[in-house]
């Protein structure tokens, strides 16, 4: 299936990594969602990745049928199912993603802010931007440089 520039996207991170048996068994509780996904009787073409073992990333092609509220809601529940079972939490927008090198950590706004100031997390560190919406936004928007990031504006006046 391919997917246009302009399909939405969802960007749920965790707080800790999902070990690769969680990944096998996460993927197939997703695929088999997205495979009935619907918006007002119609099947939404839609897809669900994990990537890094960290993120879940749900894409829908509104060309053939528009997300919905009720449709929205039903992709929520899917991942509060996903938080209890493996006792993650995928809704703190206050956790920050970012790489050394190309391993994936994720710290709370305190520490990483902390990091800021002690110049670990520094220009040219990539972090997770998990507030694009659009495909083509997470292309090219989704992993950037700390300085192309909205990050660089909360934490300014640490630089």
């Amino acid at each position: 299936m391919s997917f246009s520039p302009q399909s939405r996207v969802w960007v749920y991170q965790s707080d800790r990594a999902f070990t690769n048996d969680e990944v096998q068994t996460l993927q197939q509780k997703l695929n088999d969602f997205t495979a009935q996904w619907k918006a007002h009787g119609h099947q939404l073409d839609a897809k669900a990745a994990i990537l890094y073992n960290f993120f879940i990333v749900f894409t829908v092609d509104e060309a053939s049928a528009n997300v919905t509220g009720c449709s929205i809601d039903s992709s929520v529940r899917i991942i509060k199912e996903i938080e209890q079972e493996y006792q993650v939490d995928l809704f703190n927008r206050f956790n920050m993603a970012y790489k050394v090198d190309d391993k994936v950590i994720v710290a709370n706004k305190e520490d990483f802010e902390t990091l800021v100031n002690i110049k670990a997390v520094g220009p040219q560190t990539v972090v997770f931007n998990n507030m694009v919406q659009t495909l083509g936004e997470f292309e090219t928007k989704w992993e950037v440089p700390f300085e192309q990031s909205w990050h660089s504006k909360v934490f300014a006046h640490l630089l």
